[in-house]
């Protein structure tokens, strides 16, 4: 069956029976969801089309030099051949954040490869940046103490 979100679940479809519609999740559980919410809402179906847009964030330190992150990143979705060519990756700078510099990574897949490409590419990226020196921040705070005067 399809893959699909409805009623704030997602499943592979099992069955649709007279009153309910059961999902298999990717962990093996069995949902099942009445039909009249699924008639009267939305339903999202990931499978429908052969591909799928991988969507992804990757942020670098204020520090770091954007070029040189941007070609790294660039660098791994060429070396991943389950990223199709076509339509075109995308690497754009997204966010200045509070902490980071962020980077919208887009690349279209086969649908059956989304998730594969998806964890091998936060692996690959951090590897990449790690041995080329680009920082991945976490929020930090400064806290500074202050001591009151005595008279």
């Amino acid at each position: 069956g399809d893959f699909i979100e409805a009623q704030g679940h997602a499943g592979t479809v099992h069955s649709i029976q007279i009153f309910t519609t059961m999902l298999k999740t990717a962990d093996n559980k069995t949902i099942i969801i009445p039909n009249g919410p699924i008639a009267n809402g939305s339903i999202i179906n990931y499978s429908s089309e052969a591909t799928r847009r991988v969507d992804m964030v990757f942020g670098i330190g204020y520090d770091d030099d954007i070029d040189k992150a941007k070609e790294i990143l660039k660098r791994v979705i060429e070396a991943d051949s389950r990223i199709l060519k076509e339509p075109a990756a995308a690497v754009l700078l997204a966010e200045l954040a509070d902490s980071s510099v962020n980077f919208n990574v887009r690349v279209w897949v086969n649908a059956a490869d989304y998730w594969g490409v998806y964890f091998a590419m936060q692996e690959a990226v951090k590897k990449a940046f790690d041995s080329e020196g680009v920082s991945i921040p976490y929020p930090q705070r400064d806290v500074h103490l202050y001591q009151a005067a005595t008279d």
